[in-house]
């Protein structure tokens, strides 16, 4: 009985090997067929992407264009001499006109907000500093004044200040967004 078993395992042992061998040229060409469908749907996967990315990049980049040209506008707009042409001083307190010229930075701040959506943090922050370089500039000339000065003597003293200093506080702002934007296209 012994001898019987033990050629019974050795029958089985070879029936296991024969079945291996047997199957192992189709788990290669399964293995094979795997590795080539798994390439062929990442390739596939990459390829939509890049399709969805062109397609966006078709809607989105006139956005972005029209964000930046906005956002020079917007600098242009508040830039001190011309700010001061477009808001003018005449029958003013010195403190009327300040109001005046803070509120029109704000309303035009306000309105281009939602441009910082197509912009770099770093495109944003620098018209944000400019703005504010804007705001502190006039601020700071209100101060040096007397009281009950008028809207005209803070308009003359706004723009000694920009002839003295020869720093317009939008220029560094702007000339990033000219060089972000050359970057870009």
């Amino acid at each position: 009985m012994a001898t019987y078993f033990i050629s019974m395992t050795a029958d089985t042992s070879s029936i296991v090997l024969l079945v291996l061998l047997s199957s192992l040229p189709a788990l290669i060409i399964g293995g094979a067929m795997y590795l080539l469908t798994q390439k062929y749907l990442e390739r596939d996967y990459r390829k939509r992407v890049l399709e969805i990315r062109l397609k966006n990049s078709e809607t989105i980049l006139p956005i972005r264009l029209q964000a930046y040209e906005r956002i020079i506008l917007f600098l242009e707009r508040v830039t001190p001499s011309n700010l001061l042409i477009r808001v003018s001083p005449s029958g003013l307190t010195a403190s009327d006109f300040q109001a005046q010229l803070l509120q029109e930075i704000r309303a035009e701040y306000t309105h281009n907000l939602s441009q910082q959506l197509y912009m770099s943090e770093a495109a944003w922050q620098q018209v944000k500093k400019a703005k504010e370089d804007v705001v502190s500039m006039i601020n700071q000339n209100y101060q040096n004044l007397q009281d009950k000065s008028r809207g005209t003597e803070l308009a003359k003293k706004v723009l000694e200040n920009i002839l003295h200093n020869e720093v317009d506080p939008t220029a560094q702002a702007i000339q990033f967004l000219k060089r972000e934007l050359h970057e870009i296209f």
